[in-house]
C-alpha cells in the first residue's frame, strides 16, 4: 500500500516522500481513511508506530485553505517535548499547504504565544495548562474548533490534566469531529472516549500495552551503588559485545537522580547532558537538540521525556532505574526502534527494583531475559581537595610578610579512570 492509496492529495504526498516515507504504517493505513470521511477515531497506538502523521495528514487535507484567525483544529498533548514535535510534523508534512500553525506550553514566556494567537493561526498545538490560563483570560478563542485531537491521552491523565482537559471541552463547539490516541486504554480513557466520541471508529494495530516488536530488551542484575559502574561499562563496550555505544537515552526515576548521574557520566568521560521538568525550555530544547546532533553521547531524562522525544535511528533506551507504573517502561523502550530501525532496551535491576520488573512483565505479558552480569571496573567518586592549615594573624603580620592572607591554589581533583572524549 502507497500514500496515495489512502486518498490523499499529491501535495501531501509528495511532502510525505521528500520526508523519506514510501509507505503508510499500519495505523496511518487504519486511521486515515476514516479521519477523511468526517469520522470520529478512538486509536490504539504505542509511541513510535507514526500514530502523529496518521492524524496530521488527513486533518492537513480537511482545512485545505486559512480561513479567519481563531484555529480550527486543537491539538492537545501532554508534554511541551510531544507538542513541539507535532508541530513539526505538521511543518514538514504542511510544506506545500498554505495553513498556519501555533503551539502553546508552559515553561516559557506566554507573550510571545499570545502575539501568534493574536496574528491568527489554522492548527493550535497544546498542552492543557498553558492553553486553559489562555483561553480563560480571552487571549485564546476556541469557538471556532472543528476537529479536537487527544494525543497521548492515557499521558495525560497519569499526568492529572483530566480536569484541565474537561474544561477545555466546555469551551469547544458542541459539534466537532474528535480523535483519540492512546497507547492504552485505560477505563478512565474508555470513560473519556465515551463522553467526547461520537459512533467512533475504533483502530488498535497493537495489543494493549505491547512493546514495539523491534525493540531487543535485556536486563542486568546489579547492586543499587553499582548502577553507574556497571553503566560506564556498557557505554564502553556494549551491552552484547556490540561494541561502545554510540548514543543512548537514560532514564531515572527523579530530578535529581537524572542530574547526579549526568555529572557522574560526564566525569567519567561520557558527554552527558539531564532533562527534566525543573530544566527551563530553553535548556531542555538545547539538550535535546545536542543530543540529535550527536554532541552528546547520554541523554539522561525523567519520565517527562518519555512520551514526546522523537529521535529517529536511537539505538539504546537504558532503564537505569525502573519506572513504579509499568505502562511508563512501555513508553520508555519505544523511543528506539522507531522509522523501522532496530532497537535495544536494557534494564538496570537491583534486588529491591525484582517486583517492579514483574509488574511489568505482567503487563507487557512477556519475560524480559536476564543476561549475565559483566565484570566492571568501579570508578572512584572525586577526591577531595586537601585542606591548607589556615594563616594565624600573627603570621601574616611578620616581618616583610604580607599584610593580607596567603592564598594557595587547591589541588586539582582526581576522578580515577580518566577517559578520552570528556569534557
Amino acid at each position: 500500500m502507497k500514500f496515495n492509496d489512502l486518498g490523499l492529495e499529491p501535495g501531501l504526498v509528495s511532502a510525505v516522500a521528500a520526508h523519506g516515507y514510501r509507505s503508510p504504517t499500519p495505523i496511518q493505513a487504519q486511521a486515515i481513511p476514516p479521519v477523511l470521511a468526517g469520522r470520529d477515531l478512538l486509536a490504539g497506538a504505542q509511541t513510535g508506530t507514526g500514530k502523529t502523521a496518521a492524524f496530521v495528514l488527513p486533518l492537513l487535507q480537511l482545512l485545505k485553505e486559512p480561513a479567519g484567525r481563531a484555529p480550527r483544529v486543537l491539538i492537545l498533548a501532554p508534554t511541551r517535548e510531544l507538542a513541539a514535535q507535532i508541530l513539526e510534523s505538521i511543518r514538514v508534512y504542511g510544506a506545500n499547504a498554505r495553513l498556519r500553525a501555533r503551539v502553546v506550553f508552559g515553561g516559557v514566556g506566554e507573550q510571545p504565544q499570545i502575539d501568534g494567537l493574536r496574528a491568527g493561526c489554522d492548527i493550535l498545538v497544546a498542552t492543557p495548562g498553558r492553553l486553559l490560563d489562555l483561553a480563560e483570560r480571552r487571549l485564546a478563542d476556541l469557538s471556532g474548533v472543528q476537529y479536537l485531537v487527544l494525543d497521548e491521552a492515557d499521558r495525560m491523565l497519569d499526568m492529572g490534566f483530566i480536569h484541565d482537559i474537561r474544561r477545555i471541552l466546555k469551551m469547544l463547539p458542541a459539534k466537532r469531529q474528535n480523535l483519540l490516541f492512546s497507547a492504552t486504554y485505560t477505563p478512565d480513557i474508555r470513560a473519556l472516549a465515551a463522553r467526547i466520541l461520537v459512533k467512533p471508529v475504533q483502530v488498535e494495530v497493537t495489543p494493549p500495552n505491547s512493546t514495539v516488536e523491534r525493540v531487543v530488551q535485556l536486563a542486568f542484575r546489579v547492586a543499587k551503588d553499582d548502577k553507574r559502574h556497571l553503566l560506564v561499562h556498557l557505554f564502553e563496550n556494549g551491552a552484547n559485545g556490540e561494541g561502545r555505544w554510540t548514543q543512548a537515552l537514560v532514564f531515572t526515576r527523579t530530578k535529581h537522580g537524572a542530574n547526579r548521574l549526568s555529572e557522574q557520566l560526564d566525569r567519567a568521560g561520557i558527554r552527558s547532558a539531564a532533562i527534566h521538568g525543573n530544566k527551563s525550555q530553553s535548556a531542555r530544547t538545547r539538550a535535546l537538540a545536542d543530543f540529535k546532533a550527536g554532541k552528546l553521547t547520554a541523554l539522561v531524562a525523567t519520565e517527562v521525556a518519555s512520551r514526546g522525544l522523537d529521535i529517529r535511528e536511537l539505538p539504546q533506551v537504558v532503564n537505569y532505574d525502573l519506572p513504579h507504573v509499568p505502562e511508563d517502561y512501555v513508553h520508555r523502550i519505544g523511543r528506539t526502534a522507531r522509522a523501522g530501525n532496530d532497537g535495544h532496551a536494557v534494564s538496570l535491576v537491583s534486588e529491591e527494583e525484582a517486583p517492579l520488573l514483574r509488574d511489568i512483565e505482567r503487563t507487557m505479558r512477556q519475560p524480559v531475559p536476564f543476561a549475565p552480569t559483566p565484570a566492571f571496573a568501579r570508578i572512584a567518586s572525586p577526591a577531595p581537595a586537601p585542606q591548607q592549615p589556615r594563616a594565624t594573624a600573627a603570621a601574616s603580620r611578620a616581618p616583610g610578610g604580607s599584610s593580607h592572607r596567603h592564598r594557595s591554589r587547591a589541588a586539582p581533583r582526581s576522578y580515577g579512570r580518566r577517559r578520552s572524549g570528556g569534557r
